[in-house]
């Protein structure tokens, strides 16, 4: 699925110039960052990334990488799906991005980045790989590698696999670089075209990072966040969340409850607001929400950020974990043990045999011009709500005491 995220018609398009940092990135877009901060320098630059398209597979979202394209400049960012983290940074269209390296200027519509360019800017490396199908030649450095197509008639240039350095043909001339690919270095993977794609890895976080921590989930009792050591139990005070967690990201308060799961029918209109309110944590990807009575956590709400749910890139992806234990023992004995799990991965059909089947719907959320991704649905259990989207995938969790 593609979508445009924006279109300033009638903008002169010029080159523009993008530090090339190999293994590490290339401009403000750095290897292992989430998509929510590459979306956030997006935002920074309306002018220089006015053309934007996000490409996921809708049916299955954990199946392809999530791409973030820009046309204009010729390149785009591939994503994990499963850890939402830049793996791979692809130029495709060398002639349209100018790149820096050191203080010299490669690529765009004025410096060609031919071999011999590449060459005498990087230094000397090993010979490349020679693709004879696609005809096309790789040459490679650490986190960093050029291909180069090779007409037909010097594919003889290019015998046994290798070439000698740097490239020229016979007439002279030397080949021009058709795609740039920046992937991390190490695990000393050699990225290139095709197949070799999926060899360029997601780097490892720092040590003690916060990003997908691992969330426990104990039903009608508490969260406990695994790196940081924090348990936040409902009932708990604002007070007691901001010593564990600290400052929230975002208050807000809540409207009329949507999801409700069971009461048949709620009198009171869907605009009014209550006095319970919430504290975003957005780079936790949770919601807690207070009564506004007592001021004591009555939700949580867990979020999944799957592109093709109206929430998309206002949360990063919370890490849950919620074992079948926490059920009663409700895992029905036909499931595997190891599988009377449930995380941001499982699926509605995959809940269903963990859980049994709750019935249809409870709420259903229409689709509307704040939300072009159509309708979700709700069904409830006792002490949790899920919320479904249209491809089976959960689009957040809502934890509650029944």
């Amino acid at each position: 699925m593609q979508r445009s995220r924006r279109r300033c018609e009638g903008t002169a398009m010029g080159c523009i110039v993008l530090d090339l940092r190999p293994g590490l990135g290339l401009g403000p877009f750095s290897l292992g960052m989430p998509i929510c901060e590459a979306f956030a320098h997006i935002e920074q630059q309306p002018n220089v990334y006015d053309v934007v398209h996000v490409k996921y597979y809708d049916e299955e979202p954990l199946k392809l990488d999530m791409v973030i394209s820009f046309p204009d400049h010729g390149f785009h960012l591939r994503f994990d799906p499963w850890s939402q983290r830049l793996r791979l940074i692809e130029i495709f269209d060398v002639k349209r991005l100018q790149m820096r390296y050191a203080t010299a200027l490669i690529g765009g519509p004025s410096t060609l980045a031919t071999f011999v360019a590449v060459y005498a800017l990087f230094g000397p490396t090993y010979p490349g790989i020679y693709d004879k199908e696609r005809g096309v030649y790789t040459l490679f450095y650490p986190g960093l590698s050029f291909a180069f197509p090779i007409p037909s008639q010097y594919a003889e240039c290019c015998r046994n696999r290798e070439a000698e350095l740097p490239l020229e043909f016979p007439d002279g001339t030397t080949p021009v670089s058709c795609r740039v690919s920046v992937y991390d270095s190490s695990t000393d993977s050699k990225v290139g075209v095709g197949t070799s794609l999926a060899k360029a890895c997601v780097p490892p976080l720092p040590a003690g990072s916060l990003y997908m921590e691992e969330v426990q989930v104990k039903l009608g009792e508490e969260l406990w966040f695994t790196v940081g050591g924090q348990h936040i139990p409902f009932g708990a005070s604002p007070q007691d969340v901001w010593t564990e967690l600290g400052r929230p990201c975002g208050i807000h308060q809540k409207q009329v409850d949507q999801m409700v799961i069971h009461s048949a029918s709620d009198p009171r209109p869907r605009t009014t607001l209550c006095g319970d309110y919430f504290y975003n944590y957005f780079t936790r990807g949770l919601d807690i929400l207070f009564d506004g009575q007592s001021h004591k956590i009555k939700k949580f709400v867990l979020h999944t950020n799957y592109p093709g749910h109206a929430d998309f890139n206002s949360y990063m992806k919370c890490n849950f974990l919620i074992y079948s234990s926490d059920f009663g023992g409700s895992c029905h004995q036909d499931v595997n043990a190891s599988k009377c799990a449930i995380t941001p991965s499982t699926k509605w059909e995959q809940v269903k045999e963990i859980l049994g089947d709750c019935g249809r719907a409870a709420i259903q959320t229409q689709g509307s011009t704040s939300n072009p991704f159509g309708s979700t649905f709700v069904y409830g259990y006792p002490n949790i709500a899920f919320e479904v989207m249209k491809n089976g995938y959960v689009a957040t969790v809502t934890l509650f005491q029944s």
